[in-house]
C-alpha cells in the first residue's frame, strides 16, 4: 500500500515538472514571436524614413539651381546699388575740386571739406565690390579700355546716342573727350562673354579714376545698359545727363547724334 502511494505521488509530481516544463517552453516561444515582430516593425520604419530622405533630396535639388541664382541675382543688385553710390561720390568730389579725381576709394571715404568737418559723400559698404573676391573695385582710368569700350555700349543701348555728363559738364566732358574721342567701331561683339584681356586692367588703388568696375569676370544674371558680364559693368558719373553728349566723336558706333537715349534697365 505504501508502496502504491509513493509510485503515485511521484507520477503526479512528474506530471508537474511535465506542465511546467511545456508552460515555459510555450512562453519562450512567445517571447520570440514578440522580439521578430518589433524588429520587423523597426526595419520598416527605416525604410519608410530613407523613402522620405530620399523624397527630400530630390526636392532640394530641384529648387538648388533656382534659389542659387536668386541669391546671385541678389548679389548683382547689391554690386549695381553700391557702383551707383560710388559714382555719384566721384561726380561730388570732382564737382567739389574743380575737375580733379580721386586716385583711391579712401579720397571718397574721407568725404568733401564743409566748414571745420568734412561732409560724407560714400557709405563704406559702398566701398566693397560684393562681386570680387577681395572686395576691392577696379579703378578706371579715362583713357582705359574698358572706359571706351563701355561708352560704346552705353551708345548703342541708347540707339546711338551718347548720354550728355552731369553738371556741371564742362568739367566732365573733358574726360568724355580722353577716353571717347578715338574710339572706332570694332564690330558686333557678346556682352555675355567674358571681357578680353585688355578690358581688365586690375588697378585698385594710386590711380585716377573715372569709374569703378568689378574684378569678377562672370557672366550675369541680369543687364546694366545691357551688358551682361560683371566686369564690363563699368559705375561713372558720365552719361547720366537728360540730354545728348556734344562731343565729338569718331566710329560707326557714335554717328547717329540725334536719336533719344532710353532708360536704363
Amino acid at each position: 500500500m505504501m508502496m502504491r502511494t509513493m509510485m503515485e505521488t511521484r507520477t503526479v509530481v512528474s506530471g508537474q515538472w511535465s506542465v511546467v516544463s511545456c508552460k515555459a517552453k510555450s512562453d519562450g516561444q512567445l517571447t520570440t514571436d514578440h522580439g521578430q515582430n518589433r524588429k520587423s516593425e523597426r526595419g520598416m520604419s527605416l525604410v519608410a524614413v530613407m523613402a522620405v530622405l530620399t523624397l527630400f533630396a530630390i526636392a532640394l535639388l530641384a529648387v538648388a539651381p533656382s534659389v542659387q541664382q536668386g541669391v546671385q541675382r541678389e548679389k548683382e543688385l547689391e554690386a549695381i546699388r553700391r557702383g551707383e553710390e560710388v559714382a555719384d561720390a566721384i561726380r561730388q568730389y570732382v564737382a567739389a575740386y574743380q575737375g580733379k579725381l580721386p586716385t583711391s576709394m579712401d579720397d571718397l571715404l574721407e568725404g568733401l571739406p564743409q566748414g571745420t568737418k568734412k561732409r560724407q559723400i560714400l557709405r563704406p559698404s559702398a566701398a566693397i565690390d560684393p562681386l570680387s573676391s577681395d572686395g576691392k573695385w577696379r579703378l578706371i582710368e579715362p583713357t582705359a579700355k574698358a572706359f571706351q569700350s563701355f561708352g560704346r555700349r552705353v551708345q548703342t543701348y541708347n540707339n546711338g546716342a551718347l548720354p550728355s555728363s552731369p553738371e556741371p559738364r564742362a568739367l566732365f566732358d573733358k574726360y568724355v573727350t580722353m577716353g571717347l574721342v578715338n574710339i572706332v567701331d570694332s564690330g558686333s561683339e557678346s556682352d555675355s562673354e567674358e571681357a578680353a584681356e585688355e578690358e581688365i586692367e586690375i588697378k585698385t588703388e594710386k590711380t585716377s579714376f573715372i569709374g569703378v568696375a568689378s574684378q569678377s569676370r562672370s557672366r550675369a544674371i541680369i543687364a546694366y545698359y545691357g551688358i551682361e558680364n560683371h566686369s564690363k559693368w563699368i559705375f561713372t558719373p558720365l552719361f547720366r545727363g537728360v540730354g545728348v553728349s556734344s562731343v565729338p566723336t569718331r566710329g560707326k558706333a557714335f554717328d547717329n547724334a540725334d536719336a533719344k537715349p532710353s532708360p536704363k534697365e
